[in-house]
């Protein structure tokens, strides 16, 4: 699994967490061909978290061998695994969201709004996709829901 090169050691963590919960991961799923802006999917019916890798390569603007330049192709990974492992929580909290982050309408920034709106239309769930979108930045919060919530 490519995406793996791009994670940090939080991030691998998380996997670790995510495998402890018989879910699987999956890459570059033929999910990844609806629209090349997307880089991860949570089947929860399947039990699997999906990173599109090759999109995110392309959106960060990945160049082999230069990983000065990968910046944004990790950032991109990272909040990927961050944002569907926050799904699968919510799907451990009988479908609802978890509440951890208070105020959550103003902890997104206008950047990720656009991102917010396109996951809306494909989930339907707005407070899900807010707090998921949140949660990506916050890796140690993503462990700590992950072993209250799944384990």
């Amino acid at each position: 699994m490519e995406f793996l090169l791009f994670l940090s050691k939080v991030d691998k963590e998380i996997i670790e967490l995510i495998n402890k919960t018989n879910h699987s991961i999956e890459e570059n799923t033929a999910l990844c061909l609806i629209d090349k802006k997307f880089v991860g999917f949570y089947k929860r019916k399947e039990k699997a978290i999906v990173i599109c890798t090759e999109n995110a390569k392309k959106l960060g603007g990945y160049r082999k061998g230069k990983n000065y330049e990968n910046h944004k192709t990790n950032i991109y990974i990272r909040r990927a695994l961050r944002h569907e492992a926050t799904h699968l929580v919510q799907s451990c909290n009988k479908g609802k969201i978890t509440g951890v982050i208070k105020n959550i309408e103003g902890k997104i920034n206008a950047r990720k709004l656009k991102a917010l709106n396109s996951s809306v239309k494909i989930s339907g769930n707005y407070e899900k996709e807010l707090e998921a979108y949140v949660m990506e930045d916050k890796p140690r919060k993503v462990k700590e829901i992950l072993k209250t919530y799944c384990l």
